[in-house]
């Protein structure tokens, strides 16, 4: 029975297993992405690391038939896959790497399991989008539900616009493209329930309750996780400390994976 379960959160979630190292990096990625985004950083730590990457259900190459609307209809829910797949691999402290809600997933995950992590690395977090009182969030609550009304009315279309929208970099426009060619080859029922969880989540107050030893890495320009907010989570995260990228866009893995590599360096390390 443990077999068959391992056999299934492996297949669920498509995890993939490689590296050299004892200390294990887990990374999970962003909305609208799959695992093949890491690919730039990977590569620069498959020597001294062990390599954990795997696909939230709903994306990449998971089994789309495990999505369940109810479960996936908190980002507790994802929390506790990531959970599982650390366990059934018997994971000892690994480090976590999160880019934007995968970010946001793995502070819940530390939440849950305060020693689930030796340290947690986040891409671009933000734990609420929407502007209320004095944070500022990115987006006033009425644009946000035009957005998400856009994707249902035409899914594609809103692809071709946001993709680039969220990478930025527009004199580089292979990268919105790549963005674009991931959100299309996403099932858009479920792309539109998991966006509407992620940009209207709020997980302010998770923030103080996670002492995990964190890195935040923040994009100079990022329309989707103002600097701001890089600001807040550092200052609501006990623990961590705040590195401002001279990159551009949400996307500082894919756009500027040299100089994302180069941050987590001396974090990983030390």
């Amino acid at each position: 029975m443990e077999l068959m379960q391992q056999t299934n959160v492996q297949q669920r979630n498509n995890v993939k297993v490689f590296g050299k190292g004892e200390k294990a990096l887990i990374f999970a990625h962003g909305f609208g992405c799959d695992q093949n985004m890491w690919r730039y950083v990977v590569s620069s730590f498959q020597q001294n690391f062990k390599i954990v990457l795997y696909d939230h259900v709903g994306a990449g190459q998971s089994d789309t038939s495990a999505y369940d609307f109810s479960k996936y209809a908190t980002l507790q829910g994802y929390a506790d896959d990531l959970i599982e797949i650390c366990e059934y691999l018997a994971l000892e402290q690994p480090i976590f790497v999160g880019h934007s809600v995968g970010a946001i997933i793995g502070v819940l995950s530390a939440k849950r399991k305060p020693d689930l992590f030796e340290k947690l690395v986040l891409v671009g977090p933000s734990p609420s989008y929407v502007n209320e009182d004095e944070y500022y969030g990115g987006f006033d609550l009425p644009d946000l539900n035009a957005m998400l009304g856009q994707m249902e009315d035409d899914f594609t279309g809103w692809a071709g616009n946001f993709g680039p929208f969220i990478m930025g970099n527009p004199d580089r426009p292979s990268l919105g493209e790549e963005l674009t060619y991931s959100f299309c080859s996403t099932d858009s029922e479920i792309a539109q329930h998991f966006a509407r969880v992620v940009f209207l989540s709020d997980n302010r107050m998770d923030l103080p309750l996670v002492k995990t030893k964190t890195l935040i890495i923040q994009c100079s320009q990022d329309m989707i996780a103002p600097t701001e907010v890089g600001a807040y989570m550092h200052q609501h995260l006990t623990n961590s400390t705040l590195v401002t990228l001279k990159a551009d866009g949400h996307c500082p893995h894919l756009s500027a994976p040299l100089e994302t590599i180069a941050a987590m360096e001396p974090f990983l390390l030390n």
